[in-house]
């Protein structure tokens, strides 16, 4: 591992080589190579993450170049996780990305996310987060949450029994919709739950546990709210 492309990083207390060993040898897994998937990629990328598997069964389309940024016009029509790997491998040639194809179910979900440490949840759907949701209780491993709708988004560091599950958060699932969005907002959640999962690898601060961050981009405020589990949650409150 070259230290030296690393070096300004290791430079914050706490971090050192110690840390950025632990990024080096984790394994994370990315659920959409989206709007979110984009730069929670890209970031775990410079940072050093040693194996990123990146998931994406849906294609390039005209459409998703105003804030896909893994993408260019170059690649429509290509799968959105091959082309995610072409992007990230040039960042960042020392990390290793696994590219799959695959639609996320309930039968290949655990398969998928193999050994993971965490799930970083870049979805447009509550159908594939409660999936992954069941996974990360099953595994005992995070799952940064991220979600955007027009100028607008929101974060969370789920860990139960710690914190409430995806389910305690969000009982039910919206009706499809095709929805507003600006290229800035994912940027913003996406540099968060990078964030999130490198706080949580190299071991320094504090993650997002039991809150609700809400991003306001029309007023550029940030609010938190407190998470609550549900007691009479289906899905974790037997753990």
């Amino acid at each position: 591992m070259d230290f030296l492309r690393y070096s300004r990083q290791m430079l914050i207390d706490g971090w050192g080589e110690e840390g950025q060993r632990k990024l080096n040898n984790s394994t994370i897994f990315i659920a959409g190579a989206g709007g979110l998937g984009s730069p929670v990629s890209i970031y775990l990328a410079v940072a050093g993450v040693g194996k990123i598997i990146i998931c994406d069964f849906d294609s390039v389309e005209i459409t998703n170049l105003n804030r896909q940024i893994l993408h260019s016009h170059t690649r429509i029509g290509i799968n959105k996780a091959l082309s995610a790997k072409i992007t990230l491998t040039a960042i960042n040639p020392d990390v290793e990305v696994i590219a799959i194809t695959e639609k996320i179910t309930d039968e290949n979900a655990s398969k998928l996310i193999g050994n993971a440490v965490i799930i970083m949840d870049c979805m447009d759907n509550l159908e594939t987060r409660y999936i992954l949701n069941k996974v990360a209780i099953k595994n005992r491993i995070p799952l940064v949450f991220g979600a955007i709708y027009g100028m607008q988004g929101m974060l969370s560091f789920i860990q139960p029994p710690e914190t409430p599950c995806l389910k305690c958060l969000f009982p039910e699932a919206p009706p499809k919709e095709t929805f507003p969005v600006l290229g800035v907002t994912p940027g913003v959640i996406g540099a968060l739950q990078a964030l999130e999962a490198i706080k949580y690898i190299v071991g320094i601060g504090k993650n997002l546990k039991n809150k609700l961050l809400v991003w306001d981009g029309i007023s550029c405020d940030f609010k938190s709210f407190t998470a609550r589990k549900d007691p009479h949650c289906i899905i974790c409150k037997d753990i």
